[in-house]
């Protein structure tokens, strides 16, 4: 009986002709388009938004996520490629969520702003996850300076999660667990 052997991956100090680099490439442009995406959705949810500070949270978020996206063309041109967008599954879902919790709640409620804030963290979350992934992956690769953009990237990711988080728990969450139904 014939055995086959699985081939195993070539061991390559090579990182233009690297696997890893092919991973790290699809990875940048997976969150390239699911940032251009999110910038798009953030304006919609500020508008959506009841209150101010939430409102404000969002549209300074939408300023860095634009900026993001020039970050990210950078990294690409660091390690010479070309910006391509390549559509994200997760951030299409999270947007067509964070869509429907506007569409299912009252407009001009404060459960509203509770939702929408909950929809911005999931994106948060995913957007933390990719960047911490990228920045490990950029390191690995010898992409230093690649790795200190995307780490820029993923601090901002970070700040803003927090900032939700402190508006949740201050005033959003509580004001929110007074309203009718």
């Amino acid at each position: 009986m014939a055995t086959t052997k699985k081939k195993q991956p070539e061991n390559t100090d090579n990182v233009e002709e690297s696997a890893l680099k092919e991973l790290f490439v699809d990875e940048l442009k997976d969150i390239y388009w699911a940032e251009k995406h999110l910038s798009k959705a953030l304006v919609k949810l500020a508008k959506a938004a009841t209150s101010d500070e939430l409102r404000s949270a969002l549209e300074t978020h939408k300023a860095e996520t634009d900026n993001q996206v020039a970050r990210l063309e950078q990294v690409f041109e660091m390690i010479d490629e070309k910006a391509a967008a390549k559509k994200c599954d997760a951030m299409e879902g999270l947007i067509a969520e964070s869509e429907s919790i506007v569409e299912d709640t009252e407009d001009g409620s404060i459960t509203r702003d509770a939702g929408i804030i909950s929809a911005a963290q999931k994106s948060e979350h995913y957007e933390i996850a990719s960047y911490g992934t990228l920045r490990t992956l950029a390191n690995t690769l010898g992409y230093s300076e690649a790795a200190q953009l995307l780490e820029e990237t993923l601090a901002e990711e970070k700040k803003t999660d927090e900032l939700l988080t402190q508006l949740a728990e201050s005033t959003i969450n509580v004001n929110a667990k007074s309203e009718k139904a």
